[in-house]
C-alpha cells in the first residue's frame, strides 16, 4: 500500500475523529448551558432579582461568559484528544469523558457555594487551612436531598448522552473544522475579547453571570502564576502624578526603606481632644467588633433600610463615620487591621503563624503603659489565627468559647451539626461576669461578635424573625419589597439580635462606675456578603462610631478613614493628653481618622478582598479594582470612569504599596529590635 492512500486513509480517520470530539464538545456546550440555567433559576427562587434588572440581558451576559469559557475550554479539551487520538481512540473518548465529570462535580460545587454566600469561590481557599475549611463548610448549612438527586440524574444522563448520540449523530468535516479553528481563535485572542456584563448596577448580578468554574480556574492560576506587575516607581511617567488636583495623600517621614520598609516617623495628628473632656487617670478602651455590620442596613441612607435601630440612635450621640471602611472583606484582617494597622503579607497578617514578624500593636503598648488587655469572642479564636496574633502582641487575656463554662446557652446548630459558638448576648453576659466592678488599672478590651455569621442561626430565632416582620412594617415597606427581603430574613433577624444585643451591653455598662471613664469604639470587620451586594466598595463599607460619658460632643464625618486609621488616633489622644510612653517611629498603615464633614479622603490605602485577592486601591475619590476605575460619592456610591493617567497613578502606589509588603514577607521587618525590646518582653 502506497503513501498516498495511507495518508489518504489516516487524514480519512483523522477528520472522522475530529467531528466525533465536535459532538462531545457540543454536548459539553448543552451541558455548561443547562447548568446555567439551573444557576439562574436556583437563584432567581433563592434571591429575588431586582425588578428593574433586564432579565433578557442578563441571562444574554450570563450564556456570553459559558460560551466564551466553553471554545477556550475546547480547545484545551481537543489538543487532549488529539494527543490521546494517536495512542488509542477509546483512551481519547474515556479521559474527555472523565474530564467533563470533574468539570460537572466542580462547577455545581461552585455554582451552590456562590448561591449560598453570593460571592464567586476564588483563589481565596489556599489561604485557609483545612481546619478553617472543614469550619467554615460546617457553618455553611445544608444541601436540600432534591438538589443532590438533581446532580446525580444530571450527571447520569450526560454520561448517557456521551455514550449514545456519538452513535447517531455525524457531523459534517467543514463544521467540525470551523469549531476547532473558532476555540482555538478565541484561546489566542482571549486578551481582547471580553463578554458583556449586565447593566444593572449590581455586584452580586455581575457576580451571577460569571462562569463560576472559569472564575475560579482563573483565579487558581493567577495565584500559582503570579503576573509581575512590579513597576518603576522612578519611571518619568509617574512625576506628578498627584498634582492633578486630586485631595492631598497623607505622606509619611520614611526612615530606611531599604531595611524597613514602612518604618516612619509618627506624625499622627490627634483629632480626637477636641471633642472630649479631660481626665485626670486615662481612659477605658472597649473596641467593639461587629460581625458582618454593613453601612447598607445601617443608620441614614442605608440603601437596603435601617435594621440597626439602637446602633443608629447611638451614633446620633457619638463621632459618627459614615463614610468608613473595613480593611478586607472577610473577619481574618480586622484584628491586626485595626489593633496594629499592620500591612498585609501574603494572605493576611495573622495568616504567617509563628512566622509573623515581630510588631507593635494597641495592644502591647497599652499594656506596656498600664493597661490590663483582654479579648472576647464567642467562637474559637484559633480560626484565622486570632488568638496567636493577639498573644504575639502581649495580651492578658483571651476569652473565647472555650470559657464559657456554666450555664451559658450555645448558639443552634446548623443541620450539619455544627454551631460557631456563643451568640452575641451571651458573649456580653460573659464580658460583664469576667469584669471587676471596681478596676484597679484602665483596661483595653476587644469584643468580636458572632451571632451575625452564616448560618445566621440565632436563640430566640422565631421572636426576631417577627421583629424582622415588624421593622419592614416600620420601613413602610410595600409587599413586594417584603417578599424580596424574605429571601434574606435570617440575615435580618440576626442583625436585629445583635442590635438588641448591643443595646443591652451598653444600658448594662452605663450602671458601672467605670462607664464615665471608657470611650467605646464601635465598627464591622466587614459587610456582610450573604445579602446581594450593589457595587465592589459595598464590600468594604461599614459604620465607624465613637461612643463615650466623655463626649462633649456629637459629630457627623463624612470624610473617608479605615480601619488602618483606630490604632494611631488612638495614641495620639493618649500621648497627647495622657502622657503615654510611646515610640517615635512606626509602621502604621494608616496615618489617623479623618474629622473632616464633606466627603474627602486624605489617604491612599489598599483593600484585600479575600486573603489571596488584593485587588483593589482606594485613593482620593476613586477605587481601583483589577484595574478598573471607579468614581465615589456621598454614600460611597460608585460609578466606573475611564481616566487612564489617574489609572496609572493608582496602580503605581498600589504595586508600591506591594512592593514593600512583599519585602516583609520575604524577611524584612517592620521595626528595628531597639524599640521592639523596649515595648514587648524580653
Amino acid at each position: 500500500m502506497d503513501s498516498e492512500v495511507v495518508n489518504k486513509r489516516f487524514s480519512e480517520r483523522l477528520f472522522e475523529e475530529l467531528g466525533s470530539f465536535i459532538l462531545l464538545a457540543l454536548i459539553l456546550l448543552s451541558i455548561v448551558l443547562q447548568l446555567r440555567i439551573f444557576e439562574l433559576i436556583y437563584n432567581q427562587i433563592l434571591h429575588s432579582t431586582n425588578a428593574n434588572v433586564s432579565l433578557p440581558g442578563l441571562y444574554s451576559a450570563a450564556f456570553a461568559t459559558d460560551v466564551f469559557f466553553w471554545l477556550r475550554f475546547s480547545a484545551l479539551l481537543f489538543f487532549i484528544y488529539l494527543l490521546l487520538f494517536f495512542i488509542s481512540k477509546k483512551l481519547s473518548k474515556v479521559v474527555f469523558v472523565a474530564i467533563v465529570f470533574i468539570y460537572l462535580l466542580l462547577h455545581l460545587s461552585l455554582t451552590l457555594y456562590f448561591s449560598q454566600s453570593l460571592v464567586p469561590l476564588g483563589s481565596d481557599i489556599y489561604g485557609y487551612s483545612i481546619a478553617d475549611i472543614r469550619q467554615t463548610v460546617g457553618a455553611s448549612g445544608h444541601v436540600s436531598i432534591s438538589i443532590i438527586l438533581f446532580a446525580i440524574i444530571f450527571i447520569l444522563a450526560y454520561i448517557a448522552a456521551f455514550y449514545y448520540i456519538p452513535k447517531k449523530v455525524k457531523l459534517g468535516r467543514r463544521f467540525s473544522f470551523s469549531v476547532v479553528v473558532l476555540s482555538i481563535l478565541t484561546v489566542t485572542l482571549s486578551s481582547f475579547i471580553v463578554a458583556p456584563n449586565p447593566s444593572a448596577g449590581s455586584e452580586y448580578l455581575n457576580n451571577l453571570t460569571l462562569n463560576k468554574t472559569d472564575f475560579f480556574l482563573s483565579q487558581s492560576f493567577r495565584h500559582f502564576y503570579p503576573e509581575d506587575t512590579e513597576t518603576d516607581i522612578y519611571a518619568d511617567a509617574y512625576i506628578g502624578d498627584f498634582g492633578d488636583g486630586a485631595p492631598p495623600i497623607a505622606n509619611f517621614e520614611y526612615i530606611d526603606e531599604v531595611h524597613y520598609p514602612f518604618l516612619h516617623k509618627d506624625n499622627s495628628p490627634d483629632v480626637l481632644s477636641p471633642f472630649l473632656k479631660p481626665t485626670n487617670q486615662p481612659p477605658n478602651i472597649v473596641i467593639l467588633l461587629v460581625e458582618g455590620l454593613g453601612r447598607a442596613f445601617t443608620n441614614d441612607g442605608a440603601y437596603l433600610g435601617n435594621f440597626t435601630p439602637f446602633i443608629d440612635s447611638l451614633s446620633s450621640r457619638s463621632l459618627y463615620w459614615d463614610n468608613f471602611l473595613s480593611e478586607a472583606g472577610r473577619t481574618f484582617a480586622v484584628l491586626p487591621s485595626v489593633l496594629g494597622s499592620l500591612p498585609f503579607l501574603k494572605t493576611g497578617f495573622s495568616e504567617m503563624g509563628e512566622e509573623m514578624p515581630q510588631h507593635l500593636s494597641l495592644v502591647s503598648l497599652l499594656k506596656s503603659n498600664g493597661y490590663e488587655t483582654s479579648f472576647y469572642y464567642g467562637g474559637d479564636s484559633e480560626f484565622d489565627n486570632m488568638e496567636m496574633f493577639l498573644k504575639k502582641s502581649n495580651i492578658d487575656k483571651v476569652n473565647d468559647q472555650r470559657a464559657f463554662e456554666g450555664n451559658y446557652v450555645r448558639m443552634p446548630k446548623s443541620e450539619n451539626g455544627f454551631s460557631w459558638g456563643y451568640g452575641d448576648k451571651e458573649l456580653f453576659r460573659k464580658y460583664f461576669d469576667t469584669k471587676e466592678l471596681e478596676p484597679k488599672k484602665p483596661y483595653l478590651d476587644v469584643v468580636l461578635t458572632v451571632s451575625t455569621h452564616t448560618p445566621f442561626l440565632i436563640n430566640e430565632q422565631e421572636e426576631y424573625l417577627n421583629r424582622f416582620e415588624a421593622r419592614m412594617n416600620q420601613l413602610g415597606f410595600d409587599e413586594g419589597k417584603k417578599d424580596q427581603y424574605r429571601d434574606y430574613k435570617y440575615q435580618f433577624a440576626s442583625i436585629l439580635f445583635t442590635d438588641d444585643a448591643i443595646k443591652g451591653f451598653i444600658n448594662s455598662y452605663s450602671k458601672r462606675a467605670d462607664f464615665n471613664n471608657t470611650i467605646f469604639f464601635i465598627t464591622g470587620d466587614h459587610r456582610m456578603p450573604e445579602i446581594p451586594m450593589i457595587s465592589k466598595i459595598d464590600r468594604y463599607h461599614v459604620p465607624f462610631l465613637i461612643y463615650s460619658p466623655l463626649l462633649t460632643r456629637a459629630a457627623k464625618f463624612s470624610s473617608i478613614s479605615t480601619h488602618f486609621d483606630i490604632t494611631p488616633s488612638i495614641l495620639a489622644y493618649l500621648k497627647r493628653n495622657h502622657r503615654l510612653e510611646l515610640p517615635s517611629l512606626v509602621s502604621w498603615i494608616g496615618s489617623g481618622l479623618d474629622t473632616s464633614r464633606s466627603l474627602v479622603n486624605s489617604h491612599a490605602y489598599p483593600l484585600l478582598q479575600t486573603k489571596t485577592e488584593l485587588v483593589d486601591f482606594i485613593s482620593g475619590d476613586n477605587l481601583l479594582n483589577s484595574g478598573q476605575l471607579f468614581k465615589l460619592k456621598q454614600g460611597l456610591r460608585s460609578s466606573a470612569i475611564t481616566d487612564e493617567p489617574r489609572v496609572a497613578s493608582l496602580q503605581h502606589s498600589f504595586d508600591e504599596f506591594k512592593k514593600k509588603n512583599q519585602s516583609v514577607v520575604d524577611g524584612a521587618p517592620l521595626l528595628p529590635d531597639s524599640i521592639l525590646q523596649r515595648y514587648l518582653p524580653k
